[in-house]
């Protein structure tokens, strides 16, 4: 039976029309721009180790190669993903371990935060965002499950919202620097306010057949989960194709690559079966027409 990936959007915020309050517009021409980008894992204060990214730890299937990607695009920043040690355990939010470590093949070298909040959507909206940091923080923007679109230009001008009900309702806070520390902040309403629900209407839908790095499956609701697929390799001469999955869970988790356990001998590579009705992963089965797309 799968645990349930329920997010605090789905208790508190139904789903329903845009809500937008007239104080916040869109994003357009107006707002200023923000800083230059800055380092592209911003959150490491470290060099990765030698062997210890997502490409360079797990090399393509036999007889397989990487598919293409545009330097600098989102699947490419997903392959230079560091991980933490080979062997290092899963850990919730509170530090205690991940009950199902059998299914972890890896762990991505970024933080959990201290509270229950970085679970299945949101830990694809945080790699998300941080890639967006990296490379134009005036892109980082993600819908609430009202529809109401945030964005992270808005947040350190000094605007930012609060939910009465189903309503969303402007809210004044302080101005501050567009560091990687009021990122960090912006996120909190944004997991705490956003879900699979929403996170399956900000994607566009992708034939699993066509699936490229950087793409998700999501399963949209209360139960609904979220699994990144952080890699493609394909085989030439029978074009099948293999992904390498990433998820967090309920409780917050560390984000971790995800192991084959219906087929060992695949590793973390998962066939991709487009005639299958569902897509199997080791916590959840979805369905084969739940692949979106940024």
């Amino acid at each position: 039976m799968h645990f349930v990936c329920f997010l605090l959007a789905a208790a508190l915020v139904a789903p329903g029309p845009v809500l937008r309050p007239a104080a916040v517009a869109d994003a357009g021409p107006s707002r200023p721009p923000l800083p230059p980008p800055g380092p592209a894992y911003a959150w490491r204060d470290r060099p990765t180790r030698a062997g210890n990214t997502l490409a360079t730890r797990f090399p393509a299937p036999a007889g397989c190669r990487r598919v293409a990607v545009v330097a600098g695009a989102w699947g490419a920043w997903l392959r230079g993903l560091p991980l933490r040690p080979a062997g290092t355990p899963a850990r919730l939010y509170n530090g205690k371990l991940k009950d199902r470590q059998d299914v972890v093949a890896a762990v991505v070298d970024i933080d959990v935060g201290p509270t229950d909040l970085q679970q299945c959507a949101d830990a694809v909206i945080r790699l998300r965002a941080e890639y967006l940091f990296g490379r134009d923080p005036n892109r980082v923007h993600f819908h609430l499950t009202t529809g109401y679109d945030f964005w992270f230009s808005d947040y350190v001008a000094g605007r930012t919202f609060r939910v009465v009900g189903e309503e969303v309702r402007p809210a004044p806070k302080a101005a501050e620097a567009p560091t990687h520390a009021a990122l960090a902040r912006y996120l909190v309403p944004t997991f705490g306010y956003a879900g699979t629900r929403s996170l399956r209407r900000e994607l566009g839908p992708v034939p699993l057949a066509a699936v490229q790095p950087g793409d998700v499956l999501v399963h949209g609701g209360a139960p609904g989960h979220a699994v990144l697929v952080v890699d493609v390799a394909e085989n030439p001469a029978s074009g099948q194709r293999f992904m390498l999955l990433a998820q967090s869970y309920m409780p917050a988790q560390s984000i971790h690559v995800l192991r084959n356990v219906d087929e060992p001998a695949l590793g973390a590579w998962f066939a991709v079966r487009p005639a299958a009705a569902v897509m199997a992963t080791p916590e959840w089965d979805f369905g084969a027409g739940e692949l979106g797309r940024f």
